[in-house]
């Protein structure tokens, strides 16, 4: 069983909402995946090989060992190590895989020491950044929107603006590394551990936007959803991060409830009702009771 490609998290799903899809190419032989990036200057290949090296030095085994890189071309080439592994999008997990998806996802987390974390440019798609992007998108989406979906854009858009998160402080929260999406598919299992791939967004972040990333990813719910509150309980969370965590699902529900209502009914990439499914997860994380 092998690491195979899967559609982009969060950050591609941006890319394809403005017109820019495609941040990549893989190509793999029995050991090695080669990932040609379409882009010298996103930083996307940078932050691949920083990230691969860094959690190499600091946690090894639990991701690609990068082997070699040309980051100076127009379209840059990372070469790393292949890893073996069915990936978490899609799958039932039950208790051990449960452990071990958490499990990976703290040494993630912790495997950077604060002094060379410091040092970590942070990662791109900060909930600042997010705040941003909605407020262009529902200029022009809000009106072609109706019902069930209209109605959780709205209460959206209101808990928005007395949330805060444009400041994206960090202050009362702990730094950690970021691997900067939450798509299941980048998570592998191989029956006893969990190992990851994808670092092209990654960066010095905090839990409680990882986790919220992970929770909130349409890949963890529409197909055997994510038990949230076992993988969450699986975390010690401070007073803070559990305030930030609150925030930050109910930030990235709204963002992918924009993304998901771009969703082409000629061509869907998502089931049929996916986006009423959003509309209902985003009102009850706001605690508004859904009227369908």
């Amino acid at each position: 069983m092998t690491f195979e490609h899967r559609p982009e998290g969060l950050a591609g799903s941006l890319l394809m909402s403005s017109g820019r899809w495609g941040t990549h190419g893989i190509e793999m032989t029995a050991d090695r995946v080669i990932k040609r990036f379409a882009s010298r200057g996103d930083g996307r290949a940078e932050r691949e090989w920083r990230g691969l090296a860094l959690l190499s030095a600091h946690v090894p085994g639990l991701t690609p060992e990068p082997w070699e890189a040309d980051l100076a071309l127009d379209k840059p080439v990372v070469v790393m190590s292949r890893l073996t592994g069915v990936p978490l999008r899609g799958t039932a997990l039950g208790k051990k895989g449960l452990e071990a998806l958490a499990e990976a996802v703290a040494a993630l987390y912790e495997a950077v020491p604060p002094d060379v974390l410091c040092k970590v440019p942070l990662r791109p798609g900060r909930p600042s950044e997010l705040v941003g992007h909605i407020g262009r998108w529902a200029v022009d989406m809000r009106p072609q929107t109706g019902g069930l979906v209209r109605r959780a854009v709205d209460a959206g858009l209101s808990w928005l603006v007395r949330s805060g998160l444009e400041a994206d402080t960090l202050q009362e929260v702990p730094e950690v590394f970021g691997p900067g999406d939450g798509n299941l598919a980048n998570y592998l299992w191989d029956g006893s551990r969990v190992r990851v791939v994808d670092f092209e967004d990654s960066g010095r972040s905090d839990r409680a936007f990882e986790l919220a990333e992970i929770t909130e990813h349409v890949g963890s719910w529409v197909e055997h959803p994510l038990d949230v509150p076992a993988f969450l309980g699986q975390f010690e969370l401070s007073p803070a991060e559990t305030v930030r965590l609150r925030e930050c699902r109910r930030l990235l529900a709204l963002v992918w409830l924009f993304l998901l209502a771009r969703d082409d009914p000629e061509r869907p990439r998502n089931p049929p009702g996916t986006v009423e499914r959003q509309a209902a997860r985003l009102l009850e994380l706001l605690g508004v009771r859904s009227r369908r």
